[in-house]
């Protein structure tokens, strides 16, 4: 049960490892295009399509209809990667039960967006759980961890791409253990640390406003920790006063302590290079787009850009 890309490595992972996949479920197609005509499908639903695997794409997960189809697979085991929350029907149905790949080590970020919160909070190191799933959303005993570090370069596009190799390891690794009985799972109150747990929630637009008020590094992080979904992004006040919205998608901190200028400044260095103050340096921004134009670098924006007089972010 998957969706996104991330998921489907774990299935091509079973598939080409020969395991029974007996079928798969995924997001019903989603409308797309102008006039909302065309159908657009789940990455997993195209890899299950390619290779002759049956597919259900309930609207509900309660539904009548779509229970009936899934007892009739007769699944001994049940594996979620990058899916909806399920109700105890469907997890507990398999007698093996139900375990989730989750990218992070549990009890840690529990939650919609897991590795953004890891880099936004700068954490040096980030993982992948296999667990059981449970009433409670990613509460359940865990089965397997793997640590992964988190460079100081890295964004979320570095940090899913390792997780999603890694994950597809540990997804069949878990099966062959389940099927030999040698798993201990452990329940998650038995893994809390001193640390406070940190939770990840779901991120909305209104999230990925950038704070200029906060260290170099606090934004550093929140930049790498949106990118480049779903994008961090502040507001571009011009002389005039107009303002633009204006997405960064990659940038370098220079902590120099306090600057001169104002927290939001912006100093344009000739047509090359664009900083902003912040409370105790600057963020080079090296990759941006400006609402309505395409993301490019920084040079290449300056190239284009025209204005005088002091520019500013908020």
């Amino acid at each position: 049960m998957g969706t996104p890309d991330f998921a489907v490595e774990s299935l091509k992972a079973l598939v080409e490892g020969g395991y029974n996949v007996v079928g798969v479920v995924t997001m019903p197609d989603k409308p797309m295009g102008r006039h909302q005509t065309e159908l657009s499908q789940s990455a997993v639903k195209k890899y299950a399509v390619e290779h002759d695997l049956p597919v259900l794409q309930p609207e509900k997960l309660k539904d009548p209809e779509f229970l009936e189809k899934l007892r009739a697979w007769k699944a001994d085991l049940q594996i979620v990667v990058a899916f909806r929350m399920l109700p105890e029907v469907v997890w507990n149905m398999p007698p093996h039960g139900t375990f989730n790949l989750h990218a992070a080590l549990l009890p840690q970020y529990r939650g919609a967006a897991p590795i953004n919160w890891a880099i936004i909070n700068g954490d040096k190191e980030t993982g992948i759980t296999t667990f059981f799933l449970d009433h409670d959303i990613d509460t359940g005993r865990v089965i397997q961890r793997v640590p992964v570090p988190i460079l100081d370069t890295d964004n979320v596009e570095d940090v899913h791409d390792k997780l999603m190799m890694l994950g597809a390891k540990l997804v069949t690794e878990t099966v062959d253990n389940i099927i030999a009985g040698t798993i201990l799972p452990i329940p998650q109150s038995e893994l809390t640390t001193d640390e406070p747990l940190r939770p990840a929630p779901k991120i909305f637009k209104e999230t990925c406003r950038i704070d200029w008020s906060l260290s170099t590094k606090h934004v550093y992080d929140f930049i790498r920790g949106l990118s480049p979904y779903p994008t961090a992004w502040t507001e571009l006040v011009m002389p005039n006063g107009k303002h633009q919205v204006l997405k960064v998608y990659g940038a370098e901190k220079e902590e120099t302590g306090a600057p001169e200028e104002a927290v939001g400044t912006v100093i344009i260095d000739g047509k090359r290079t664009m900083k902003v103050a912040t409370s105790d340096g600057y963020l080079h921004l090296n990759v941006i787009q400006l609402a309505g134009k395409k993301r490019m670098s920084t040079e290449d924006f300056l190239r284009g850009f025209h204005t005088e007089g002091e520019l500013r972010v908020e």
